[in-house]
């Protein structure tokens, strides 16, 4: 039985700032909690309770804090040893977590999230879907979903986030009624959608009026494979452009963001970087300006009939045919097991001697075949995240890999919430994440700097999306939602610690 993680966590009194299994965002199947977990879990209530009450604090408001972020990564040291660099002090003093984390400095890090989502309380139609059902997924079909308000607070008021991009999942718009008027806004998604172009650029545009400086950025749906002409068996070209030149005009994207195992025009088939059609959807794009692809591989590799395309093998030949575009990968292309547990590691063929592992191996086999290329870039959106919370081992193999064979100059800070919920417990997280010296010794890793988290946390995507951070920076004391967080924070708000997307009951 599938359940939301909070309703699962509410019923059995467990308030946890960092989440005890691995939640599925609705792209893979969920999986079961190991044992180390479940360790984790009861050490974390154990030590939260117990100090909570030495300080003479709340549960909830001790769990909520960084103090409760700090004592559940305590809980993985003990459980899988001294893998985050932690004083015993830290777990009872604010000023003390503040200082390892940033030094004493306020707004240390400027962070961009590239891969933040809600539903606007639309119903996840997704779930009825062919691809959905080739998955295994079978869910309740309501609007018990993440809304435009939870989104606000969870990353702006819940969290250090700076700025996001709004990321959507693919979605057709219909472009005319019958009598041929050009379509508008919701009656483009008439049997409703997740997050479709025209609704991002709105949140877009009311989340930056709210705010009075530019928070958040907005990603177009349109790919290759939306519009068919059926006669022909063909991509139909002329309403592809009319889409393009409207998501480019009209909403005002700031990148594209594809799946190409999914299959909005309903042909049978989706697409591949390297294929035609999206060799000609490329150089178009190119032609109207826009060069920045964002493109989810990894997770979905399930799906009966379209999951192998979600194998990142197709970047190599996108990334040469095109050295001036860029090609962000999310989730770092990490591949799932279907029914995965205590044997994760061996179900993605994980070899402790180098590091590798499914899908992710294939992304960082591109880089090492072709020192290169430049325009590609792992986004780590449930990819550092899913590797904490399973096994902060792992976490450092994949980010080590990421950094040596791409460079710290080319990750991309992501989180996938609000599957996740607030995004705070990761950030503190990357914050603190260290490789161990003897992981480094051994696979070549190498320390990662604060100047590495800094490009990683936002510098990169800041230059992939042509973001002034000086600018924003200076922005911010007079920016409404930054007023709105501080004095929600001075008038005891408190983070939920609530992750929203689903595990196994």
């Amino acid at each position: 039985m599938w359940i939301r993680k909070g309703d699962r966590d509410r019923s059995l009194g467990i308030d946890s700032p960092i989440p005890t299994q691995v939640v599925s965002n609705e792209e893979f199947l969920p999986r079961p909690q190991t044992e180390k977990q479940k360790q984790v879990e009861a050490l974390t209530m154990e030590m939260g309770t117990a100090n909570a009450k030495k300080l003479n604090m709340s549960r909830r408001a001790y769990m909520a804090s960084s103090l409760g972020i700090t004592t559940a990564l305590l809980a993985q040291n003990r459980v899988f040893g001294a893998v985050w660099d932690i004083d015993r002090e830290e777990q009872f003093s604010l000023a003390a977590v503040q200082e390892k984390l940033t030094g004493g400095r306020k707004g240390k890090y400027f962070i961009i999230d590239v891969q933040a989502h809600y539903s606007n309380g639309i119903a996840l139609n997704f779930r009825n879907s062919e691809t959905a059902k080739n998955m295994g997924f079978d869910l309740k079909n309501d609007v018990e979903a993440y809304s435009f308000k939870t989104f606000v607070k969870e990353m702006f008021l819940d969290s250090e986030t700076a700025m996001v991009v709004i990321s959507g999942v693919p979605s057709r718009e219909e472009q005319r009624a019958a009598d041929g008027r050009v379509l508008v806004d919701a009656e483009r998604t008439p049997r409703g959608a997740i997050l479709p172009s025209w609704l991002m650029a709105k949140s877009r545009n009311e989340i930056n009026a709210m705010a009075g400086s530019q928070r958040a950025l907005s990603q177009g749906n349109l790919a290759p494979n939306h519009y068919w002409n059926t006669q022909t068996n063909t991509i139909d070209k002329a309403a592809t452009l009319e889409q393009m030149e409207r998501e480019l005009d009209v909403y005002k994207i700031d990148s594209w963001k594809w799946y190409c195992h999914t299959d909005p025009a309903r042909t049978g088939n989706g697409f591949q970087l390297d294929d035609e059609n999206a060799q000609w959807f490329i150089e178009e794009s190119k032609k109207r300006g826009k060069k920045l692809f964002s493109v989810h591989k990894g997770y979905s590799y399930q799906s009966k009939k379209l999951g192998h395309l979600a194998n990142p093998k197709d970047v190599e030949l996108a990334a040469l045919r095109n050295p001036d575009v860029n090609f962000v990968i999310y989730h770092s292309a990490l591949k799932h097991g279907s029914s995965d547990g205590e044997n994760w590691k061996e179900m993605n063929e994980y070899n402790p001697e180098t590091g590798d592992f499914l899908w992710h191996r294939i992304l960082m086999d591109i880089k090492r075949r072709n020192p290169q290329v430049n325009n590609v870039y792992p986004e780590i959106g449930s990819f550092f995240n899913t590797l904490v919370v399973q096994d902060p081992v792992m976490a450092m193999h994949g980010m080590g890999l990421n950094i040596k064979t791409y460079g710290a100059d080319h990750v991309v800070w992501g989180t996938d919430c609000l599957w996740w919920g607030s995004p705070q417990w990761s950030i503190e997280a990357f914050q603190r994440f260290q490789i161990s010296d003897e992981m480094c010794e051994k696979h070549g890793y190498r320390k990662i700097t604060d100047e590495d988290k800094a490009r990683i946390f936002g510098l990169n995507a800041a230059k992939l999306y042509n973001v002034d951070v000086n600018a924003q920076r200076n922005a911010l004391p007079a920016d409404a939602l930054e007023r709105t967080r501080l004095a929600y924070l001075q008038s005891g708000g408190l983070r939920d610690n609530e992750a929203h997307g689903w595990v196994r009951g």
